[in-house]
Parts: structure tokens; sequence; C-alpha cells
């Protein structure tokens, strides 16, 4: 079964690879077309592709000589989606575990899997937020992707998350003398951030993921998380980033660490169950973006092992929305990011109807995804919406989705650079 999957994404990466620019123009029809800046519905729509860009979009376009004109019937074409958080290296199962049996090259031909099924589930770029001790292997999967020999999104990535010794990815519940490496590495002051970041730079990561925040905690209704880093150790980190035109994100769940990694200016807090007022106004005014992750907390409520940890994590997530509404309501820049990989690849469109059932409007939910996600993933102004000149990454769901969110799960065409790989 595995060879037939890998012969499947050896094929489809050697159709994109023998997909040229001076290939024959495309046409796609459908009886719609998402306006995502607008947040309307254009009827009919129509996409001109041109090799990996988009030359005309709207109700109708120019049908040049022997373009090709691909019919897709009742369904909305929309730009792909994006995910901000993403884990390729990672599949169901004891996440403790996975890394420590299974070799990188194994998790890495795992990882092109993943990124194969998130393709074909829509999701055309994404962020990978940590390779969970597979170091820099992410580089090679990324490569792999842009050179059209395997299929997947386009890809930033982060190599291993930069963590403190015995901070949250730390190997803290093994016999000490086996010596179990840490998932993510140690960087435990100023002068490690700068030295550990320089060394994932020259190894091929776009961009830092740091862990600012440890194990989270809720009694009484009051959550709780230990943080990690200071806020001039963090400025450390954005400063170097900044130097060689790169960002910062971090895993931050509450305070005081979301406080300092907003102070520090990084590029967003992810999770984010918890900001204070003070947090809310500095990513409001920074433009910092939130990524709640909806998606995994919902997916471990309801895999819980136990009775007790099933309400624990279902405690958790109640309390988060109730937090997500009260960032809506001070204007915190929100995007969209799962944190698949402990759930299946592939099936991470439920974080968007996640986010519209905790309060967003889909046209909300839908920027947040596409325009955000764009700007966070530094590909503003070239994917995120179906406009001339931007990357030709297109999908088609059925119905409406600024009236029904859900059918973003349900996509029936994805366009990657002007290549077809699922009709």
């Amino acid at each position: 079964m595995l060879l037939a999957v890998l012969c499947f994404a050896l094929f489809l990466g050697g159709f994109a690879q023998n997909q040229t620019p001076s290939s024959p123009a495309i046409v796609l029809h459908a009886a719609r077309l998402l306006d995502i800046e607008a947040a309307k519905i254009l009827r009919p729509g129509e996409v001109l592709v041109q090799g990996e860009r988009i030359v005309e979009a709207g109700p109708s376009v120019k049908h040049p000589a022997g373009a090709e004109t691909i019919d897709l019937g009742d369904t909305t074409l929309m730009p792909g989606l994006i995910d901000a958080h993403v884990h390729l290296f990672l599949h169901p199962g004891a996440e403790d575990l996975q890394t420590v049996e299974e070799s990188v090259p194994q998790r890495t031909i795992l990882a092109t899997l993943a990124a194969r099924d998130d393709l074909m589930a829509g999701f055309t770029a994404e962020r990978d937020m940590g390779t969970e001790g597979a170091g820099s292997a992410d580089t090679a999967v990324r490569n792999a992707i842009d050179q059209g020999l395997i299929p997947g999104p386009r890809l930033r990535i982060s190599g291993n998350a930069v963590d403190i010794l015995g901070g949250h990815e730390d190997a803290i519940h093994y016999n000490p003398a086996q010596h179990v490496l840490s998932n993510a590495t140690y960087a435990n002051n100023a002068a490690d951030l700068v030295r550990v970041i320089r060394q994932q730079f020259k190894e091929g990561a776009d961009f830092v993921k740091i862990y600012e925040t440890g194990p989270d905690s809720i009694h009484d209704g009051h959550f709780s998380t230990p943080y990690q880093y200071t806020e001039a150790e963090l400025s450390a980190a954005v400063e170097e980033a900044a130097r060689v035109g790169k960002r910062v994100g971090v895993h931050a769940t509450g305070e005081p660490g979301a406080l300092y990694a907003a102070q520090a200016g990084v590029a967003s807090v992810d999770h984010a169950d918890q900001l204070s007022d003070e947090t809310m106004h500095l990513m409001h005014e920074k433009e910092i973006f939130a990524v709640p992750t909806f998606t995994i907390s919902e997916y471990f409520a309801d895999h819980a092992a136990s009775a007790a940890a099933a309400a624990r994590e279902h405690a958790m997530l109640d309390f988060h929305t109730q937090e997500f509404r009260k960032q809506l309501a001070a204007g915190v820049p929100m995007a969209v990011g799962s944190d698949v990989g402990p759930f299946p690849h592939g099936t991470q469109a439920r974080e968007l109807v996640l986010m519209v059932k905790y309060g967003m409007s889909p046209a909300a939910a839908l920027q947040a995804d596409l325009l955000n996600g764009a700007k966070l993933l530094g590909w503003q102004g070239q994917i995120g919406a179906v406009k001339q000149g931007y990357f030709a990454d297109v999908i088609a769901v059925p119905g409406d989705p600024l009236k029904d969110i859900s059918v973003v799960q349900n996509v029936k065409f994805v366009m990657k650079g002007g290549v077809v790989y699922k009709k």
C-alpha cells in the first residue's frame, strides 16, 4: 500500500514537472467565482491561466485560440486555501513516541505523503511549524515540491522549533539515563537564540518557530501557563531574524508570554488561548496575527485517553472560545492554522468551520485564511486571491462558501501554479 501511494505521489510530481509556462492556456469555467477582497460571489466565474500565473479572472474572460477549457459546472472557483500552522512530520498516534521510534528518513517519507494529502484537500500554501525532532529535513521536502519532484503546497518552513532546557517540547517523562532527545533545539538565553537561528537559516529555514509558553492548566476558570523567554530574549530573536529579512512565530497560549511576544514584535502568536487587553491592543496596533488552532483542541478533547483528560481538554476549548470572541471584538487580526499532524492531514479545513462556529462570519474567516494567510507567509500579492498576475492557485468547491463555510471541506478541483492536481 505504501509503495502504491509513493508511486502515485511520484506520478503527480512528474506530471507537475512536465507542465511549463509554454503549455497551452487554460480557461476554468464554473457557476461562481469568489472575489475574496470584496467578499462577494461573481456569476458565472472564469479564470484564464497561462503557465503558472492568472492572466484574467471575472464573470467572463478571453478564450485564446488553442486554450483548454475546463468546465467545473455548479461549483465556486476560489483561491487555494492556506494553513498557517501545520506539522508535516507528525501523524496521528503517540506524538512523543513517533519522534523517538521513527527514523528521520521514515518521517521525511511520511511528510511527503502528508504534503500531498494537504494539497489534495485544497491547501496550496502552508507554514510548517517545526519538524518535532527531524531538524532541517523539511528543507528537502520544500525544495522537492518547488522543483516539481513531488506534489505539495507552497511551503514556509522553520526546521526544528526552538525551546529552553526542560521546556515545552523537551523529553521530560523519560528515563534520564536514556538521554532521549528533545523535539526542539535548545536555546537558553539571547546569545543561544541568535546562534540557533543562524544555524537554522544556514540549513534552509524560512522563519523561526519558538516555544514561548509551557504546560497549560486551568483551575476554576483560571488559565495559567509559564513563559519560557523574556521580552528582551524574544526581541533578540526577532532582531536577528529581521537582519536577514525573516520573521518569528511563537507558540504562546497565554500570559505573560503572549505579551512578551507582542512587545518583541513577532509575526504571529499561535494558539492564543488567552490574551490580555494590553496584548490584544499591541497585536491590533502592530498587525500581529493570532492563529487559534481550534481543530487540534477539538481533536484532543474528542480523542482523550480518559474521561478526566477529556473534561480537561473540553474545559480548555470552552475557555479559548470565550477568549476568541473577546479577541475578535478587540480587533486582533486572525490567520487560519489548524495544527494538523496529530490529526489526519487533509482534514484541516475543519478549522474554518470552527472559526465560524465560534464567532466569525464565513467571509471574515475566508479573508483571515486567504488575505491574512498570504501576508503571514510573506506571499502577499502572489497568493490568496484569484487576480491577474497572481499564482494560479485555484480550487473549486460545491455551493457558496460565503453562505456555507463547510463546503471548503469538500474540494472538487485543485490547481497550483497552473498545474491541475485534482479534477
